[in-house]
């Protein structure tokens, strides 16, 4: 049963102990409100300001497990807050772990403060949790996928369009790469995991997996340059630096390149140029979309 007061007296709380700085917010001089507005909160959860008041008025309805989920999020509660929150509102906690997709604080916290670079979180199987809005214009909206196809790895022997934005000369090297993280996955999760899963699926779909999959590798790490191909500036040579939750598995990357080269000027074009992210047609054609990011 949803505890309505208990849900309401907590959201209130936990939004006025958020600080506007906290998730990347200027704080502006007229600023009165203790923490966070209740439109700010509701902005960052994705729904609306009204629904988000009515909750901590003890009204409306009863909210799904995907809303308190976002609200979780949104207001950067550690996993036992999140659990307590789940418990409020009469659901049973998500599970912890290399399967959670709740961003820990002060991962979360590190990565509002990343808005002029490109960066996301993903999780050990190259699923992209968040992207910044120049992690988008670099290398499109990772988020959008579903089931399996949310992992790079997967894409990368499914669907021939995901391998576009890469250097071809890195193809065979990433490929070696994707399969040898698979491995390590799979080893460390055992059998009947999401690991596993993808595993089974690749072995039937893709020969190329099979071949890379019985070399046995192990071990292969991403190389301190990446390359990437951009539909409207071109090849970009940049830095990945990476930040591990060791209690998730998720992974902090972002992306840089040294002041002076011309990947650090087409970089900075980026920024201008951002509302065009790239994508592919049916055709595994590089395209461009509009984004709604500037």
């Amino acid at each position: 049963m949803i505890d309505r007061a208990g849900l309401a007296a907590f959201l209130r709380h936990r939004r006025e102990a958020l600080q506007p700085e906290d998730i990347g917010l200027p704080r502006g001089p007229r600023r009165r409100t203790s923490g966070l507005r209740r439109e700010e909160v509701a902005a960052r959860c994705n729904m609306s300001a009204d629904y988000y008041a009515r909750l901590e008025q003890e009204r409306g309805t009863h909210p799904s497990e995907q809303m308190i989920a976002a609200i979780a999020q949104g207001l950067h509660l550690s996993l036992d807050e999140r659990d307590h929150l789940f418990r409020l509102a009469g659901h049973t906690p998500p599970s912890r772990g290399a399967i959670s997709e709740h961003v820990s604080p002060g991962l979360a916290r590190i990565f509002d403060r990343l808005h002029d670079t490109p960066a996301e979180i993903v999780t050990e199987l190259g699923e992209t949790l968040r992207q910044t809005p120049l992690g988008v214009a670099l290398t499109g909206d990772a988020t959008r996928y579903t089931g399996p196809a949310r992992s790079l790895g997967y894409r990368w022997f499914t669907d021939p369009a995901s391998r576009a934005l890469y250097e071809p000369a890195d193809h065979e090297f990433l490929g070696r790469m994707f399969a040898s993280g698979l491995r390590e996955a799979l080893t460390r999760r055992g059998p009947g995991s999401r690991a596993a899963r993808y595993t089974d699926l690749l072995l039937a779909r893709s020969e190329e997996f099979r071949r890379l999959w019985d070399a046995q590798e192990v071990g292969i790490r991403p190389k301190e340059v990446k390359r990437y191909v951009h539909p409207a500036i071109g090849t970009l040579e940049l830095q990945c630096q990476t930040l591990l939750d060791p209690d998730q598995h998720h992974f902090l990357l972002v992306y840089t390149a040294t002041p002076g080269t011309e990947s650090y000027e087409k970089l900075q074009l980026l920024s201008v140029v951002g509302a065009t992210a790239p994508t592919t047609d049916s055709r595994g054609q590089i395209t461009s979309t509009n984004t709604g990011f500037a």
